[in-house]
């Protein structure tokens, strides 16, 4: 039984190599779909990252992928999640200059937001950070951005706990009442574990103070991931006017961060995301000027690189995501498939072909020579040998294996012999 012209065996393997390749590009189209649910880890209830996930979380739920939020305690925290396998964490937002340990696994879809660090205080005003030595002080939750970066501005101040100066790592809002009791001097408070509602009143109390950074282009310069930001008078009540001068702050930059394993079409949905919910001005930016591919320890993924030039690629732009994410990997999957497979099924059937004919040309070219060399011999002993050769042509003929498709070109080489050799036996006679 013969196959596309070829022998069983062999059109039994091709067709068992074409299945096998078909097979993987299913099994790879399947695996490659973008998963339907991620987990992003946030920050404590109420936070300002707790909100901006839950934000991203509605924008993709309209887009089909369900967004997990965790709860945390803030940047460290999500760190660590991310970095540690068996958290199961895909996404987590992260500030500027925790990032102490390996960030071999992880990649950055940009710089999302400032982070200023706000320090509240009782008492005479400050002009220096050093004047806390001695205070009691709420440096934030160990597991907290707040607590990392406090230590890093008390240290470069000489300051450390000790006989005279107490440090407690309290959460926003016990600090906050605290504070405000008296039981404590100042606090560090970021709104990754603040909610807004906290930082407000503690902007309007009387008795409590916004420590102003005079010397925040100095840290800026010693620590190379702090920005100078300003709050400006009046910006957070017009009525009131609070504050009543514009205060100079330091903070980090937020990144969003992910594992390297992210799904490019999913990158693409957390960066839209994203750019609606912190593109618009605030306090401390300006329209537009977030998110922004700027790096902070952690490289910038090659989606999001490729994002912030050319926008979503084009089935994202213009499709559903769910029928975008079929099309992309339609077009990925199958067409290099077909594109490399149909040529080379071709090719199978074309080659044994030329080397079927090529067997039976080669014959024919002998059998002419021989044909020439038979009627030009006047030696009898020279026509002997050539019938002799002309013998072997014919058996060797007669053991070829042809497919059946080359049938009339066998039996047409086979009845030229039969002509050669009518004519050496005339020759001979």
């Amino acid at each position: 039984m013969e196959l596309f012209d070829v022998g069983p065996a062999i059109a039994i393997g091709a067709l068992a190599g074409s299945t096998i390749v078909i097979l993987g590009a299913v099994f790879y189209f399947i695996h490659s779909a973008p998963p339907t649910t991620i987990t992003i880890s946030s920050g404590p209830e109420g936070s300002s990252f707790q909100k901006n996930a839950l934000k991203y979380a509605k924008i993709l739920e309209r887009n089909g992928v369900t967004l997990k939020v965790l709860t945390s305690e803030g940047s460290l925290e999500n760190f660590q999640r991310l970095n540690n396998s068996a958290a199961h964490v895909d996404v987590g937002i992260v500030q500027a200059g925790i990032t102490n340990s390996s960030t071999e696994n992880l990649v950055s879809l940009g710089s999302i937001a400032y982070q200023p660090v706000l320090i509240f205080y009782r008492g005479k005003p400050l002009d220096l950070l050093s004047q806390l030595e001695g205070k009691r002080i709420s440096t934030g939750p160990v597991e907290s951005g707040t607590h990392n970066f406090s230590m890093t501005l008390l240290t470069a101040n000489g300051i450390k706990a000790g006989a005279t100066t107490k440090l407690f790592d309290l959460e926003a809002k016990e600090a906050a009442k605290k504070l405000s009791d008296g039981e404590i001097d100042a606090a560090f408070i970021m709104s990754e574990s603040a909610s807004s509602d906290i930082l407000h009143t503690l902007l309007r109390s009387k008795d409590i103070h916004l420590f102003d950074f005079k010397q925040a282009n100095a840290y800026s310069r010693k620590i190379d991931y702090l920005n100078v930001l300003d709050l400006p008078e009046g910006s957070i009540d017009f009525g009131l006017n609070i504050p009543s001068h514009d205060i100079s702050l330091v903070g980090p930059m937020v990144e969003l961060v992910a594992t390297k394993n992210l799904h490019p079409a999913l990158s693409d949905l957390l960066l839209e995301a994203a750019v609606t919910v912190h593109s618009r001005p605030g306090v401390f930016q300006h329209r537009g000027e977030f998110p922004a591919p700027i790096e902070h320890g952690i490289r910038i993924s090659e989606d999001a690189s490729r994002f912030f030039k050319s926008g979503k690629s084009l089935f994202y732009r213009y499709l559903p995501f769910w029928l975008a994410s079929l099309t992309s990997r339609i077009i990925v999957v199958f067409v290099p498939m077909l594109v490399v497979l149909i040529p080379v099924m071709k090719s199978i059937p074309a080659f044994f072909r030329w080397r079927t004919q090529s067997k039976i040309y080669r014959r024919y070219r002998e059998l002419l020579i021989l044909e020439h060399n038979v009627l030009v011999a006047k030696d009898s002993a020279k026509q002997e040998l050539l019938r002799e050769h002309f013998d072997r042509i014919e058996e060797a003929v007669n053991r070829m294996k042809i497919p059946p498709a080359f049938a009339d070109q066998f039996y047409g080489l086979r009845g030229h012999i039969d002509y050669v050799r009518g004519l050496v036996e005339k020759k001979r006679a």
